[in-house]
């Protein structure tokens, strides 16, 4: 598989082929089901839990109603505490600011913090194209960076491969990214991450370079956080001598007290845990700790236009988590490269769109790609409703769709009848009095024969449901 996405198909086409792959399955399913079980059990500890994600949505909103006041007010607090900040309009003008840094410091290699903005504007492969060598620390990214792949969840971009997939890995492909992996390296998860350890530690004192992203960005102090479980982070934001962070312009916060929601609500919701093992906060530079150039990269790339859709723009409130993808029965069976983005399952079935536009067959068919069963908005921890956002860009597929002919002439025809009492009883009455002649599927070929291979069409009464209660409710009682 290639390192990137574009040209990947639709999902239907994509999920098709994927989940007939069973060892993907039992990797996801295992995975999945084993980190939504943690998830329940750590948010269940909280006795205002509802209360906590009522207020991280409600700061998300408050933030992105006044989003331009408060970017504003976190560029002067980065400049004052001694940062840069650059601001890029899109994908190629972030990928071009962070090459021309990097080769301003006259370095053709970076160390990289797990970063999904990174991802998102496939900054990697920009920077391989002007000869910087960009090395991923986080486990997973670096097992899907050795394995020539692609990410597949938010939270674990590895998941899924399993322990004895990782140790191939291991063995073929360290020795061509630096040290290579111990002779006799089994799948026990020990000797991996050891190896691991051993591999990055030697690029880790190496580098002078460093990029990621952050989690959250404070207006009122200019500060980024970034939380991680493993220290690689921790490594890369304090030896290299500049540091470098690609930020979407939605992680901002209005205040240090803002912060103290969301750092309840995250690691509860993506890991489990009650708190990160590792939170990093940086404020600008500070002579004698930490890298002494820092560059804070703001990045739009569709943000703008989506916080222009009243109903779309609660995607923004996103904080990264995954737990809609550990309960997505979709995502489950079809997995994160079906996805065609570093955004899979539901949230980016709704993100991704609006990033990138409707106007792909991938994108477009991203807001099909669930059920609605509506598990994603429970888990949510700020309550983003999924559903309601999926059947919102359905909407907008279907009016800007060439083509569905037989399916927009079915809805006129619908309206009609549902505006026109008189004429829906009849057909009513009509369709009651001849359901002994009804298949049960479609027998014409076309989508519509498709549909019913899967559904049974429903059984209609032997009467309209009116025409039975004028008969048995005379006296309109209940």
């Amino acid at each position: 598989m290639s390192g990137t996405y574009l040209g990947m198909p639709a999902f239907p086409e994509a999920a098709r082929t994927s989940t007939r792959n069973t060892q993907l399955r039992a990797n996801l399913t295992h995975a999945t089901r084993t980190i939504r079980d943690k998830r329940a059990a750590a948010v269940a500890e909280l006795d205002d839990w509802a209360e906590l994600r009522s207020a991280g949505r409600d700061i998300k909103d408050r933030t992105l109603r006044h989003l331009d006041r408060y970017l504003l007010q976190a560029e002067e607090a980065v400049t004052a505490a001694g940062g840069a900040v650059h601001w890029a309009a899109d994908a190629a003008e972030a990928n071009r600011i962070v090459a021309d840094l990097v080769k301003a410091k006259g370095e053709r290699e970076v160390v990289k913090v797990k970063s999904m903005a990174t991802q998102e504007i496939g900054l990697n492969e920009a920077l391989a194209a002007e000869g910087i060598t960009a090395y991923e620390t986080d486990l997973a990214e670096l097992i899907v960076q050795l394995g020539d792949d692609l990410p597949s969840h938010i939270l674990v971009p590895a998941i899924h491969r399993n322990r004895g997939e990782i140790r191939d890995i291991f063995t073929e492909a360290m020795g061509r990214w630096g040290r290579p992996a111990p002779d006799g390296l089994t799948d026990r998860p020990a000797d991996l991450a050891e190896a691991a350890r051993l591999h990055l530690r030697e690029k880790f004192l190496r580098a002078k370079v460093a990029v990621s992203g952050a989690n959250f960005l404070v207006a009122e102090t200019g500060t980024l956080v970034v939380v991680e479980s493993e220290g690689n982070g921790r490594m890369c934001l304090t030896l290299p001598e500049t540091l470098i962070s690609v930020v979407g312009i939605e992680k901002v916060i209005p205040t240090w007290r803002d912060l103290e929601v969301f750092l309840q609500l995250l690691p509860r919701s993506s890991t489990a845990e009650r708190m990160n093992p590792y939170t990093s906060m940086w404020t600008g530079t500070t002579d004698g700790d930490g890298p002494s150039e820092f560059h804070l990269v703001l990045l739009d790339n569709g943000r703008t236009a989506t916080l222009a859709d009243q109903v779309g723009r609660q995607a923004l409130r996103c904080i990264r988590c995954s737990a809609c993808l550990n309960v997505c029965p979709v995502y489950e069976r079809a997995g994160g490269h079906a996805y065609g983005s570093p955004y899979p399952g539901p949230i980016g079935a709704i993100l991704t769109p609006q990033l990138r536009g409707l106007q792909s067959e991938v994108d477009a068919s991203l807001p099909y790609a669930s059920t609605l069963c509506g598990a994603c908005y429970e888990v949510c921890p700020v309550a983003i409703d999924i559903p309601e956002v999926l059947v919102h860009l359905r909407e907008q597929v279907a009016e800007g769709g060439e083509g569905h002919r037989a399916e927009r002439a079915a809805m006129k025809a619908a309206t009609w009848l549902l505006d026109h009492p008189a004429a829906l009883g009849a057909a009513e009455r009509v369709a009651a009095r001849t359901r002994g002649l009804h298949p049960r599927r479609l027998p014409l070929p076309g989508p519509a024969k498709a549909w019913t291979d899967t559904r049974d069409l429903p059984a209609l009464p032997p009467e309209p449901f009116r025409d039975w209660w004028k008969k048995n409710r005379k006296d309109g009682s209940r």
